[in-house]
């Protein structure tokens, strides 16, 4: 008989805020995440915008831990970070976590590239030198350059966050990371609660981290023509499902979620903010760069995440959707819900958290994870803000602007990944602990 995966632990670092009482709040008021870059200078580009973690002080969240003697690295401090608030929010002993049955899985994307030599390559502000560059087509000119000649440029461990939380708590059971771009993060969840239901472990720490503002990150989706130019309005510029939308823009931070095997959780008196009860994954196998114009993966992802749930699609009363604010991905996940649930669609309220707090890449499925999970124990459904002009091709009901007060049982959160890589989670309340 398989296990039940509760969720005992919540930890946030995001542009909506650093921990879980501030996410709520800026959450629930549907304020925007989205302001100028200031990681570092981004004169020349025509996206000059992002989703940054403000006040982010390592060195205050992460007071006396080794990690910080041992990496700068912004998204495995994010990963930290995130980690230790999910574990004080679950009430873990971190002492004897590693003699639990316990692992890691978390998801990430890209890591940045480092350079001493290379300004544009270089992820320390101080690298970043507004003489450097002069305008957008030089940059792009210089950048290809620098790309296909490495100039001593590095990688940081793609899975160093991962590997360096094993290590900070002794965690020895399974350990790995999950690189599958947006659809990263909800992946690893959704290992994590395979592991949990076929009683491979007892705890498991999963979710994600990323940030790519930072030059390399910024200039390759500015090539890539998939971020809004709404410089001069940046909190009004991530605009899911509405006509006049023109892109997404970068967030950053990390969503970590501690699930537990239930029973293991109701002994030990935890909360239990809900049950990870459902997921499904599969790729579209269409193109290295665009979704299948029909779907086909993200209804796969959806479908069987429902049937893994062994529930009726008639009782998922609210959607977290992808929602990247592009043209192509909006009506595609408008045509994919509404083929998966039919007539059913229409009455099902459908976000965008990423008008909120940005295309958070690596760590976006589990940041929107923990939305979905925020919303439902306390009771109200995440606004899509900035929607004002309707889309024809998309006519579902997309909470505009406003959370809605509404208690749900039973909920979905979508994440569909660069070249086809989809993921979807259920979750439900506990009945009788939230």
């Amino acid at each position: 008989m398989n296990k039940q995966a509760a969720i005992t632990g919540l930890g946030i670092v995001s542009p909506l805020g650093i921990g879980n009482e501030m996410f709520k709040k800026n959450l629930s008021a549907g304020k925007s995440g989205v302001g100028p870059i200031t990681l570092f200078n981004a004169a020349a580009l025509p996206t000059r915008i992002a989703a940054e973690v403000k006040g982010f002080n390592p060195h205050e969240l992460l007071s006396g831990m080794g990690i910080l003697n041992f990496t700068n690295d912004r998204r495995t401090l994010l990963a930290h970070s995130a980690c230790k608030l999910a574990l004080n929010d679950a009430d873990v002993d971190t002492e004897a976590i590693g003699k639990t049955r316990c692992g890691v899985v978390l998801g990430a994307g890209i890591h940045p590239i480092i350079s001493d030599n290379n300004p544009i390559m270089a992820w320390g502000l101080e690298k970043i030198k507004p003489e450097d560059y002069c305008d957008w087509d030089e940059f792009k000119a210089r950048w290809i350059d620098n790309i296909l000649r490495g100039d001593e440029a590095k990688w940081v461990p793609v899975n160093l966050g991962t590997i360096t939380i094993a290590h900070q708590y002794g965690i020895k059971g399974p350990c790995y990371t999950v690189i599958s771009a947006c659809a990263a993060s909800s992946q690893a969840i959704g290992e994590a609660y395979r592991m949990i239901r076929r009683g491979d472990c007892d705890l498991m720490i999963t979710g994600g981290y990323d940030s790519m503002i930072f030059p390399f990150g910024v200039a390759g989706f500015c090539l890539l023509g998939t971020m809004s130019t709404r410089n001069d309005e940046p909190e009004r510029a991530v605009r899911p499902f509405d006509l006049t939308r023109d892109g997404f823009v970068l967030g950053e931070g990390s969503g970590i979620l501690v699930l537990e095997e239930l029973n293991h959780a109701i002994q030990r008196g935890a909360t239990i903010y809900g049950e990870v009860i459902g997921y499904g994954t599969s790729v579209d196998a269409y193109s290295v760069a665009d979704p299948h114009p029909e779907g086909a993966g993200a209804i796969l992802a959806m479908e069987r995440a429902i049937r893994d749930a062994g529930i009726a699609p008639e009782e998922i009363e609210y959607i977290n959707a992808h929602g990247t604010a592009t043209l192509k991905n909006d009506r595609i996940e408008t045509k994919a819900i509404k083929t998966v649930f039919g007539p059913h669609a229409k009455n099902i309220p459908v976000s965008s958290s990423k008008s909120l707090f940005g295309h958070l890449m690596g760590a976006a499925g589990a940041v929107e994870l923990i939305t979905t999970v925020t919303g439902m124990y306390h009771h109200f459904l995440p606004p899509t803000i900035n929607y004002e002009v309707p889309d024809p091709a998309c006519d579902l009901d997309y909470i505009p602007n406003n959370s809605r007060e509404k208690e749900i049982e039973i909920a979905l959160s979508n994440s569909f990944g660069f070249g086809g890589q989809n993921s979807t989670l259920i979750v439900k309340r506990t009945p009788g602990r939230n």
